[in-house]
């Protein structure tokens, strides 16, 4: 019989990434409402792509990245303190305490977390659509963007607490449901 994890254990990288991916079963399914809408508000939703990189982003942002965040962000602060993937998994997020965080860490949280997937965004947008901004800019942040990833996968490997830079950021930690 295996023993159950104590409240201060926190859980290894890998199980954070199975449980994301079974959040990756939700947005997936996310992902086909909307590519099935867009299918139908193609004339509303094409020129809003090809007018410039903002209102592609901004699009973007509004009909696939804030939908994404806010599911992490409520399931994670207001309603089980975890996401559907995270309570597959038997985990959650909490406060450097151990305590439940609120929906305004866990926004605070979220933002920081998805903030390399919109940095990368912006940046293909001005690779693709004619921008203002130079090639050199546009390289560096896709350095920057690679870098923050590369730091955000690394990190927890680099702790006794096996937590991202995000969640060192926010005052969190993802550890076992009691």
């Amino acid at each position: 019989m295996m023993d159950r994890p104590e409240r201060n254990e926190y859980v290894p990288f890998s199980m954070r990434i199975k449980a994301f991916l079974w959040d990756y079963v939700f947005i997936l399914a996310y992902l086909l409402v909307v590519f099935g809408f867009s299918f139908f508000a193609q004339p509303l939703l094409l020129p809003l792509f090809r007018e410039s990189p903002f209102s592609a982003e901004m699009t973007g942002f509004f009909l696939i990245t804030l939908p994404v965040s806010l599911y992490f962000a409520i399931n994670e602060g207001v309603y089980l303190h975890a996401t559907w993937g995270k309570r597959k998994m038997g985990i959650l997020v909490r406060d450097k305490r151990g305590l439940p965080v609120g929906l305004g860490r866990s926004l605070f949280r979220t933002a920081l977390k998805f903030a390399p997937w919109e940095l990368a965004h912006f940046t293909i947008w001005h690779m693709i659509l004619p921008s203002t901004y130079s090639e050199e800019f546009i390289s560096f942040l896709l350095i920057t963007d690679y870098g923050l990833i590369s730091i955000y996968l690394i990190s927890p490997f680099y702790n006794k607490k096996k937590r991202t830079l995000y969640d060192c950021l926010a005052g969190t930690a993802v550890g076992y449901k009691e």
